[in-house]
């Protein structure tokens, strides 16, 4: 029999070479790949904290109205962007100047009825005068025909009738000295403008002046128009929403970390983040500014029950503030809502986990002038009725 064949028990000797071949050089690689991700973890992956549960935050500014009115022009619309202080919505204002008219009306009659008050008191001060005179002059007849008695030049009757008008003058002075007194309780310790009756009438001045001014609906703070739902015509109540703006350079991003992620998280940590809008092209930089007083469920509208008996455990997670860089902001700009990738470096334990002071203070001046523009009109309406009257105020 020729040998066409080898010998069988060489076949699983060379398989199994053949494999140690493969294996080997496959095993030092895994092993090698285990040891660098080991390396990477120890040195860098450890220090990092990531998530996708991350959106784009901001401030959304609620227009409504502070006066009743009818709305008679729109001047912006959704997408428009506008500066603090531009108009956007306009009130009829017929209702606002008419209320005006008759506050400066009545602002004029009370600084008038005011100088009347400080001239009855000067009139009021005379005759007081006048009737201490006359008993002055009373008393002296008295004391004349008294003295005069024993000599028999005057009568008892006479003397008598002096008597009697003695008593009919303190009477009057009596009566003078309350009637100026009663004056004087309406204006002592005050002047016309400080008199009660012309505060009043001022802050009816000045509270339809503002009515009116807020007729005229101003942007409190720049940014972009959303949400617009006024239309022309329609009567609008005070607190009712017309518009919203949205200041797209003031954005920041919440971070939703799980709480098992948050052990080593401090504010003030470097943070890098990439916007599902631009992608990977765009990286922004920030840091942690302050982390959520509570859980997202704990602020929920129905907030969970967990002392009931399915009562399941649920890891929860916790909302981190991150401020962005505003120059990137600029170049790149971000919307409310869009979904960012956000990693947290860990390395310096140094910051506070909870925020000790104020990050910002928001306000506008948009109102501001509107008061002031008040308050001169209302030193004109006064300075007007006082004029040549000779009354300090």
């Amino acid at each position: 029999m020729s040998q066409q064949t080898a010998d069988p028990s060489h076949r699983p000797a060379k398989a199994n070479s053949h494999r140690r071949k493969i294996l080997l050089p496959l095993t030092a690689v895994l092993v090698v790949v285990a040891i660098g991700i080991a390396l990477w973890w120890f040195f860098e992956g450890r220090w990092h904290e990531t998530t996708d549960d991350a959106y784009v935050a901001g401030d959304v500014v609620q227009i409504t109205p502070q006066i009743a009115g009818t709305v008679l022009a729109i001047r912006a619309d959704d997408t428009d962007m506008v500066k603090e202080g531009a108009p956007l919505v306009d009130l009829d204002p017929a209702d606002a100047r008419v209320a005006l008219d008759q506050s400066e009306a009545a602002l004029a009659q009370a600084v008038r009825e005011a100088r009347t008050l400080y001239s009855t008191d000067s009139s009021l001060t005379a005759v007081v005068a006048q009737r201490e005179a006359d008993l002055a002059k009373a008393n002296d007849d008295l004391h004349r025909r008294q003295a005069l008695a024993g000599t028999g030049a005057v009568s008892g009757e006479e003397i008598e009738h002096a008597r009697t008008a003695v008593l009919a003058a303190e009477a009057a002075l009596a009566t003078a000295r309350d009637q100026l007194q009663s004056s004087q309780a309406l204006t002592d310790h005050t002047t016309v403008e400080t008199h009660p009756s012309v505060a009043r009438a001022s802050a009816r001045v000045e509270e339809a002046y503002l009515s009116l001014t807020r007729t005229a609906i101003l942007a409190p703070v720049s940014g972009q128009v959303a949400k617009r739902g006024v239309q022309v015509g329609t009567r609008v109540a005070p607190g009712q929403p017309l518009m919203a703006i949205v200041p797209l350079n003031g954005v920041w991003v919440e971070a939703n970390f799980k709480e098992v992620q948050l052990r080593q998280v401090r504010i003030g940590q470097p943070v890098s983040m990439v916007a599902d809008l631009y992608g990977s092209r765009v990286t922004y930089t920030g840091k942690v500014v302050g982390l959520g007083a509570g859980t997202g469920a704990a602020f929920a509208l129905l907030p969970a029950q967990n002392a009931t008996g399915n009562w399941i455990k649920i890891v929860q997670r916790l909302p981190v503030r991150v401020a962005l860089d505003a120059k990137q902001v600029a170049e790149h700009p971000l919307r409310i809502g869009l979904s960012m990738d956000v990693d947290i470096d860990v390395h310096d334990q140094s910051g506070p986990e909870l925020a000790t002071e104020r990050t910002s203070v928001a306000r506008t001046t948009v109102t501001d002038n509107g008061q002031a523009a008040a308050r001169a009109l209302i030193r004109r309406i006064i300075d007007a009725n006082l004029r040549g009257s000779g009354v300090t105020h």
